[in-house]
């Protein structure tokens, strides 16, 4: 079972806690935008073998979003953080390039 630490409330939830919401930090596009962009938003999405990066929902908790980084193979978790940041923290990458060399951010930026 996944279980996750809501960096909100502080409590380590198990994946029935907890609400899937998808790629985190995808730019979002909204009125004025291209017929191309706006279906690449919609449908055109990562699903990687490996380290993902994914938005979650406290549901039965705290209710507040958060971004998890954690590799869709083993389901090992490299960390949580806030959702309101356009990339995830210096330490959690760290965390991801010890265990996969050669790993960079730019791969997912």
């Amino acid at each position: 079972m996944l279980i996750l630490n809501c960096p909100c409330c502080g409590v380590d939830a198990e994946e029935s806690e907890l609400a899937a919401g998808g790629e985190a930090h995808l730019k979002r596009y909204g009125p004025g935008s291209s017929e191309d962009d706006f279906h690449d938003y919609l449908f055109m999405r990562e699903n990687p073998k490996g380290v993902h990066f994914e938005r979650w929902r406290h549901a039965n908790g705290c209710g507040k979003w958060f971004h998890a980084a954690r590799c869709t193979q083993t389901l090992e978790v490299f960390g949580t953080y806030s959702a309101q940041v356009y990339e995830p923290p210096q330490e959690i990458k760290d965390a991801i390039t010890a265990k996969r060399p050669g790993w960079t951010w730019r791969d997912f930026s």
